[in-house]
């Protein structure tokens, strides 16, 4: 059974920093492309981060230069680094697990989410 459990969410002041981190299991990790997305009130769910297998990163614009993603496939997990929140960065955080296997079928694996809240 796959799982994957989000943690560090919290209240934070504007200009505050949060580590997000997702730890799975039930997987093999390391084949796996991960990915944080989010989702805020009214909104759609949106792309914040991702990480390929081989650990190459991309960014929503919005979170460039304040955000930082990595993996550590020892640990099965990956983290988020959020520096500089805005109140705009108020979601609900997902991690996602996301493989297509050597015949194209698709695995992906949704976290049931943590709560990220910038606000004075």
């Amino acid at each position: 059974q796959v799982q994957l459990v989000e943690s560090g969410g919290g209240l934070v002041q504007p200009g505050g920093s949060l580590r997000l981190s997702c730890a799975a299991s039930g997987l093999i990790f390391s084949t796996f492309a991960m990915g944080w997305y989010r989702q805020a009130p009214g909104k759609q769910r949106e792309l914040v981060a991702g990480i390929t297998r081989g650990g190459s990163t991309n960014y929503a614009d919005s979170v460039k230069g304040r955000f930082t993603l990595s993996r550590d496939n020892a640990k099965n997990t990956v983290y988020l680094q959020m520096n500089s929140l805005k109140p705009e960065d108020t979601a609900v955080y997902y991690c996602n697990a996301d493989r297509l296997d050597g015949l194209g079928r698709r695995a992906s694996y949704w976290g049931q989410g943590t709560q990220v809240t910038v606000s004075s």
